[in-house]
């Protein structure tokens, strides 16, 4: 029986979404579905979930609970991973309200930044750990890999495992039919190419039966400026900088130095900025979590549509060898994007099939994106750097690389932030010299 682990299955939505996709492809027929979370209290909810949901949808497969996450991973074929290391207390809050003493504010802190570089030193010596059981009982399987922060995760694995790791977030595939529906356009017939980092990827070109939208997105973009809505950052990237970038405009607020700045709250206030946003998510989903479990885990009806995750069908891709294209995030190996670093973990689109994940070659970026891209870089590739040698000099270098910590903070800050931080998080760390 081949089989599918998922790493982090207490997420019990994220868990019926990827899990709920796979039982229904028919390739995945016979699979059997290994679940392990440390939360033993919401790993039995998401078994529960899914067992009533393999009986609603008449999935021929076997779910099985693990608290041994070696026995988990043995004979895996395929590892999803969806973990938060440290949760949202203490870490999270930890991320968020030492840093707004210095008087350093964020919205979501998690991918760059001072709460991505240490959610990211907090996440990457576990992956390693996952890593080490892996090449042990599961060496041939395939890892995709959903957790944040994206570039520094799949880039470390990639970079100082033998584990074949793709990382996949949904901003690409959702990209241009929500930019579109916001400014009131038509979505049929569209073709799209989009290349660059996680959560700053570009949308480089969009199309309609030939023609070019990027004039008319361009025009009802400007003309929408002028009220309050929430994608004025990514307008404002794109009057400026000519192109469409990927994620939200509350996670690009903080991945640049224009736009959260102490001095200036009226920038906030016009760019409608959600100043500590994922705080403000993380709090709503405890409170809500009850009457959500009674929705997936206590209902007997539950029942799923297939969403548009790319797991389910790159699983499905490779059991059939009939190919799709995807975007992935994988080593910049070769110049895929030649004017990014060849270490830098980048996004382009992909095509999956029987034989693997296979990027393909993208050229040079615009060059005004490639600058963009490369300033969030500088902080992710010092932030491996730092999880890899234990070495606090790269977590200073790292946070005084960050384009939003440098515009914000004084070099001396920054480290004595770095300081504050490390203590702050005890064993959630390793040990750093």
């Amino acid at each position: 029986m081949s089989k599918i682990t998922f790493l982090g299955a207490g997420s019990t939505i994220f868990a019926k979404n990827l899990l709920g996709d796979c039982m229904q492809v028919e390739a995945l027929q016979g699979f059997e579905f290994a679940l392990f979370d440390i939360d033993l209290e919401r790993l039995n909810d998401s078994s529960l979930m899914l067992n009533q949901l393999k009986e609603n949808v008449g999935a021929n497969i076997r779910i099985r609970v693990h608290t041994d996450r070696k026995e988990a991973l043995r004979g895996a074929k395929y590892v999803i991973n969806a973990i938060q290391v440290g949760g949202y207390k203490p870490s999270t809050v930890i991320d968020f309200d030492i840093p707004k003493k210095y008087g350093l504010r964020q919205t979501i802190a998690d991918t760059v930044g001072i709460g991505g570089i240490f959610r990211s030193l907090r996440t990457i010596p576990v992956m390693l750990e996952f890593a080490r059981d892996m090449e042990e009982v599961c060496p041939d399987a395939w890892l995709l890999n959903y957790t944040n922060p994206m570039a520094t995760i799949t880039g470390a694995m990639l970079r100082y495992t033998n584990i074949k790791t793709v990382g996949l977030c949904h901003s690409v595939q959702v990209c241009a039919n929500r930019l579109l529906d916001s400014l009131g356009m038509t979505k049929e017939h569209i073709q799209w190419k989009i290349a660059g980092i996680n959560h700053m990827a570009w949308l480089l070109e969009i199309t309609q039966e030939g023609k070019d939208l990027y004039p008319e997105i361009k025009q009802r973009a400007k003309e929408k400026q002028h009220i309050t809505h929430n994608d004025k950052v990514r307008f404002e990237l794109m009057e400026r900088f000519g192109y469409y970038v990927t994620e939200s405009s509350e996670h690009n607020a903080e991945y640049h130095p224009y736009f959260i700045k102490k001095n200036y709250p009226e920038l906030i206030r016009y760019y409608n900025i959600p100043l500590d946003e994922y705080l403000r998510r993380c709090e709503n989903q405890i409170e809500g979590w009850k009457k959500r479990r009674e929705e997936f885990v206590e209902n007997t009806d539950v029942s799923h549509n297939r969403t548009h995750e790319y797991g389910s069908y790159i699983l499905e891709a490779m059991e059939t060898d009939k190919p799709i294209k995807i975007g992935g995030n994988v080593l910049n190996t070769g110049g895929l994007i030649s004017n990014l670093p060849t270490k830098a973990c980048v996004e382009v689109p992909c095509l999956v099939d029987a034989s693997g994940i296979s990027p393909t070659f993208v050229g040079e970026l615009p060059e005004q994106l490639a600058a963009l891209n490369r300033t969030n870089i500088n902080t992710q590739l010092l932030t491996v750097e730092a999880a890899i040698t234990k070495k606090k000099e790269y977590i200073y270098q790292a946070a005084m690389l960050d384009p939003h910590t440098a515009a914000e903070l004084s070099i001396d800050d920054m480290v004595h932030l770095c300081d504050e931080l490390i203590e702050a998080h005890g064993n959630w760390l390793p040990v750093y010299s």
